[in-house]
């Protein structure tokens, strides 16, 4: 039986107005250290997020869910902290700030193919949930 690797992940929030403390999950943060993988898979819900706060600026939004891509790519063109190691640069996208992104709370897995996760967990908690039948 194959081993399962051991993942951490956090869910990626838009809070359009932080005083009223409602969002919207709009992404997937996963990093898997026995395979030195670090992304973040996005799908912003527009509708979703204009129904929390109809003036919400989804450039703005979009511009700093593409830097949260860019960061966990790393390299040159992601800034100081895209040089950091990829753990270092998990923990730097997970720590808990007030603004309008913002991170769950770290989670934990373990799976089979850590590039399948994110498929996965978009599913699980950030796409709508299908209608039951």
């Amino acid at each position: 039986m194959p081993a399962r690797s051991p993942y951490d992940y956090a869910v990626i929030r838009v809070v359009p107005r932080v005083e009223r403390e409602e969002f919207v999950n709009v992404g997937v943060l996963v990093s898997c250290p026995g395979s030195s993988l670090l992304v973040a898979g996005i799908e912003l819900d527009e509708t979703r997020l204009r129904a929390l706060d109809p003036g919400v600026d989804i450039d703005a939004v979009r511009l700093h869910l593409q830097a949260i891509e860019r960061i966990c790519r790393g390299g040159r063109d992601a800034g100081p902290i895209g040089q950091l190691p990829v753990r270092a640069r998990f923990h730097w996208l997970t720590a808990k700030r007030s603004s309008i992104i913002q991170m769950s709370p770290v989670h934990t897995g373990r799976c089979l193919e850590p590039g399948q996760i994110v498929e996965h967990l978009l599913t699980r908690m950030v796409r709508p949930i299908p209608p039951r039948e």
